[in-house]
């Protein structure tokens, strides 16, 4: 077997197309398909863009008939700040997939794909990937990636609709049983509660500044991202020690006005500060936060999922910011709220608003070169990634 792994072009998408046939009949998973079109829906290479999507396939070149696709793979080339080293080209791995899922005979092609994309870009990270069991963070790890879990947070909003619909922790029919209990009395409601109330509480002593009560905040939903986000990017990167680049030029590829996703509805929030001797026309932006109410996911049951998707401010201001989306997510009538951060003042603003913190299956998988260059670490972490990192979250392409 002779595999050449090649960027994909339209030469390649009839085989692409078998390709995805083959492990959807296999596998029974509708999802485990590549892009049909050689070139990307989301983020095309393009003149003068910051950020784009690179697509690759794999060749079974020995074939006696036609070329056979057993595997591809994506790169995003972005952009990466880090704090006394400036601005770097990095990209992300991301939607590998190979034919050794369903056929042990192509078992080697995940490893040439993540050795081919080494190759091509040593400054190399992915991110998701379901946790540090997956076969995927496992084959990283063996590449001598190293491999961080990115906090997870929660806040639930209508108690009793999460204690029956929240089905990764109904798996037990005892459990199930509890939830309904605890969902019926009320017992649950006051338990939910309480924890997200003493969350907050913990935080807020942590944290002295009453930052919640001192001036106003105004929540705009805008359009697109303009200057004022370049501003707010060059306040706050420095206070990071790492983030992929929230720029306004950037922002607009990442959330173009007709951005589709996993994410059923998305919205754009501008949030300043002004007190109230001031003019809205005085009013400064302090923050943004891109958030959303996800697609149905039967993990989910049949809850409203609100997520805080993309969010950039300067540290002190994360709370308004993380208060403002919340809000927002709220009077859209989602019953539970959800959001990833790596930086642990995030962490903290989330708190503060009443999240509470869940396991995690959500990895940044950092290749040895980019290790590296993100040297020294700091704990509490202070680098950025959210979920919107990484693939981004189109699905499927």
């Amino acid at each position: 077997m002779a595999i050449v792994i090649q960027p994909y072009r339209e030469e390649h998408e009839t085989a692409v197309q078998d390709f995805n046939r083959r492990l959807q009949s296999s596998s029974g998973d509708p999802n485990l398909v590549f892009s049909q079109s050689a070139i990307p829906r989301w983020l095309p290479p393009a003149s003068g863009n910051s950020v784009w999507n690179e697509f690759y396939v794999a060749v079974d070149a020995s074939s006696a008939e036609k070329p056979r696709a057993c595997g591809a793979y994506a790169l995003k080339q972005e952009q990466i700040f880090v704090r006394g080293k400036g601005t770097q080209r990095i990209a992300c791995y991301h939607h590998p997939v190979s034919e050794g899922v369903v056929d042990r005979s192509f078992a080697s092609v995940g490893m040439l794909l993540a050795r081919d994309a080494l190759t091509r870009q040593p400054l190399l990270y992915a991110l998701g990937m379901g946790g540090m069991d997956r076969p995927i963070a496992k084959m990283l790890k063996a590449l001598g990636f190293s491999l961080t879990p990115i906090p997870f947070y929660f806040r639930v909003v209508n108690a009793a609709k999460f204690l029956r619909e929240m089905q990764a922790l109904r798996d037990k029919p005892w459990c199930a049983t509890l939830m309904n209990i605890a969902a019926a009395t009320g017992t649950g409601w006051l338990t939910i509660k309480s924890a997200q109330a003493i969350a907050r509480l913990r935080s807020q002593s942590r944290n002295s500044a009453s930052d919640f009560s001192v001036e106003k905040i105004v929540v705009e939903e805008i359009g697109e991202f303009s200057g004022w986000a370049d501003e707010l990017w060059n306040q706050a990167k420095d206070a990071v020690s790492f983030a992929t680049a929230r720029d306004a030029n950037t922002l607009r590829l990442l959330y173009p006005p007709n951005f589709t996703s996993n994410i059923a509805s998305t919205r754009r929030l501008r949030i300043s500060r002004k007190s109230s001797a001031e003019s809205s026309a005085k009013s400064s932006a302090i923050g943004w936060a891109v958030i959303g109410v996800r697609r149905k996911d039967p993990k989910f049951g049949a809850m409203r999922v609100g997520s805080i998707v993309d969010c950039w401010a300067m540290p002190e201001n994360a709370a308004l910011v993380v208060r403002a989306a919340t809000e927002a997510l709220e009077k859209d009538g989602v019953d539970l709220i959800v959001s990833n951060q790596s930086n642990h003042l995030w962490g903290s603003a989330m708190e503060k608003t009443g999240f509470l913190k869940g396991p995690s299956t959500f990895i940044f998988a950092a290749s040895r070169k980019l290790t590296e260059l993100l040297q020294p670490s700091e704990n509490p972490p202070t680098f950025h990634i959210t979920r919107a990192d990484g693939d981004g979250l189109p699905v499927n392409f």
